[in-house]
């Protein structure tokens, strides 16, 4: 083994590189099946057996020099892709600004229109209700208990005044029956506040519920409705589940899974149930003679998943680059 040679080609290679694909080449002439030092590996056993601990040290050694090289040409070509990129944003701030890029709407808003438009054309109001809210409204009138974990400081922005920023727009489903009474087919979508921060959740978000209470309905009129929601948000091939679950203001409830073609999981899109007679005994309305169906539904993740976003954080970084994909 010629190791003064194989260290002059080496620095030769490595001195030559302008690219990472010019750097993966190099791996694979050095390090692929049929590469140099693969090679020399495979004909140690051909060396007598005397010099072969030689041979095995200078091969170490090339190795351990390639190594070196390698990681760093890839930090320098890092380096270089990084300036590049800098370099061409650089914004001239002597020039007259540009006006041609023309902006749009955010993820957030196109996914409530999108969801809106859907049960607006089945019939279905838009009601809109305060942020500030009452416990009466925002608890009490939904069948929600004193000692529910959802009335805890951790979960609830409490104000002076007995007030409490929505942690659901279900108070503004109160609010529309007391106004416009039975039957009634409305949507609520809004901004609800929640203390909960991480890469699945942010403190405040958008929620649209829905609300139709009639005579004679069932779960099967809930299922339907949301079936076919599903299929025209997600496509007619999507796959979807109802799980029991539990809500205060529904009763039987119900959590609604779809399939993720990607990792093969079920994600919960939404909760859904039939409305608590007590619910429709406070709102004013005679449960003996209409029954009702609600859901909600968050808009950041059916956004998240829509537009297959990681991190539903970047739905508010503000990143021009990010929003405009």
């Amino acid at each position: 083994m010629d190791l003064a040679s194989l260290k002059k080609n080496l620095e030769k290679d490595f001195s030559e590189l302008s690219s990472k694909k010019e750097l993966q080449d190099l791996k694979v002439k050095y390090q692929g099946k049929k590469g140099i030092l693969t090679n020399l590996s495979k004909s140690i056993k051909s060396v007598k057996a005397s010099d072969r601990p030689k041979v095995g040290r200078d091969l170490s050694e090339i190795r351990n020099i390639f190594e070196k090289k390698l990681l760093s040409a890839l930090s320098e070509i890092k380096k270089r892709d990084i300036q590049t990129a800098i370099n061409q944003e650089k914004v001239d701030i002597s020039l007259p600004a540009s006006f041609n890029s023309e902006g749009q709407l955010h993820p957030i808003t196109k996914t409530i229109e999108k969801i809106s438009i859907f049960f607006a054309s089945r019939g279905y109001l838009v009601e809109d209700g305060p942020e500030i809210e009452t416990e009466h409204y925002n608890f009490d009138a939904l069948n929600i208990p004193s000692d529910h974990p959802a009335r805890d400081m951790h979960d609830t922005f409490y104000l002076q005044g007995k007030k409490l920023l929505r942690t659901h727009t279900s108070p503004v489903q109160i609010r529309a029956i007391k106004k416009r009474g039975a039957p009634l087919r409305i949507i609520c979508p809004g901004k609800v506040y929640r203390s909960d921060a991480d890469k699945t959740h942010t403190p405040m978000f958008h929620q649209i519920e829905g609300l139709v209470i009639d005579e004679k309905i069932n779960f099967g009129h809930l299922k339907k409705e949301i079936m076919t929601f599903i299929e025209f948000f997600f496509g007619p091939d999507t796959e979807s589940r109802f799980r029991p679950s539990y809500f205060p203001f529904t009763e039987p409830s119900a959590e609604v899974d779809i399939m993720d073609e990607k990792t093969k999981k079920w994600l919960e899109i939404m909760g859904c149930g039939l409305v608590h007679p007590n619910v429709l005994k406070i709102a004013g309305v005679n449960p003996r003679k209409y029954s009702g169906f609600a859901f909600g539904l968050g808009i950041e993740r059916m956004a998240k998943l829509f537009y297959e976003i990681d991190d539903m954080r970047s739905l508010y970084s503000n990143d021009i680059k990010f929003l405009s994909q």
